[in-house]
């Protein structure tokens, strides 16, 4: 059978996008690992599929895959990805446009290849949280942006072990069963921060993750009092900026506003 494709990216974060309206197309885990193989398939973090929104909670909905085969509830880049591509494919005169994830229904709103987009209420935010490592007792905070995300203040987001800390942290008894992405977040001045991730699903570093943009923009406007919009630097040298309305510790209108691009169309046998 063969598959066209479109690649995207957001700030780095590559993804393989496919129109499924039809539900010809049955992913598997093997097929969603040699699709996303840098060197045997196209190559992406991620895969999403387009598809009708059966709910009639939204416009449409999608369906994404992390490049481990694993499915995904929420990715910020993706999701900007995929709001563009369904633009483009539908006329692209949409302003915007609802489409339900596993993590609940997010809007887009367009502006040329920036995209604002309206993410679901954070829940389940913790800080001070001391965990346990071989190299020691550290300090991290959690906050759930779509996936859950573990934030690590650091003086140097150069140097952060992310390679070697982040899988500790990612598989940790505190975060279980689900496991947690992991934030290496350098405070950069007021309402600025430099942000790398490890990213669970890739299970390695990626250039972006918009999710773990947003929950570490959140965290440190919680312990920081940064106002809103926080700009966040991210591994591929792009800004990203996170909105909100704070009241304590609680968030809501959580917007992230990024670019998304096309890199190229193609067709593969599948």
């Amino acid at each position: 059978m063969e598959l066209r494709f479109w690649k995207m990216q957001g700030a780095g974060n590559d993804f393989i996008l496919f129109d499924n309206r039809e539900g010809r197309v049955k992913l598997d885990p093997a097929l969603v690992r040699r699709l996303c193989d840098r060197h045997r398939g196209i190559g992406a973090d991620g895969i999403i599929a387009w598809r009708h929104c059966d709910s009639g909670r939204a416009d449409w909905s999608w369906e994404f895959y992390n490049s481990d085969g694993s499915v995904g509830e929420m990715c910020g880049n993706g999701a900007r990805c995929f709001a563009r591509f369904v633009q483009r494919c539908t006329g692209g005169n949409a302003s915007s446009l609802r489409f339900e994830t596993l993590a609940g229904v997010v809007q887009a709103r367009f502006s040329g290849e920036q995209v604002a987009l309206q993410l679901t209420p954070p829940k389940d935010l913790r800080l001070h949280m001391q965990l346990a490592t071989r190299t020691g007792s550290l300090e991290v905070h959690a906050i759930d942006t779509g996936v859950p995300h573990a934030v690590i203040f650091v003086s140097d987001a150069e140097q952060a072990p992310v390679t070697s800390l982040g899988p500790e942290v990612r598989w940790h008894p505190l975060f279980a069963p689900r496991g947690t992405n992991v934030n290496f977040v350098q405070p950069m001045g007021p309402g600025r921060i430099r942000v790398r991730t490890f990213e669970r699903g890739v299970e390695g570093e990626t250039l972006a993750c918009g999710t773990g943009v947003t929950a570490s923009a959140l965290i440190a406007a919680a312990l920081h009092d940064y106002a809103s919009p926080v700009q966040v630097r991210v591994q591929s040298g792009d800004t990203l900026l996170v909105a909100f309305r704070k009241a304590g510790h609680a968030f809501t209108d959580v917007e992230l506003v990024g670019p998304a691009e096309f890199v190229f169309e193609g067709r593969i046998l599948i």
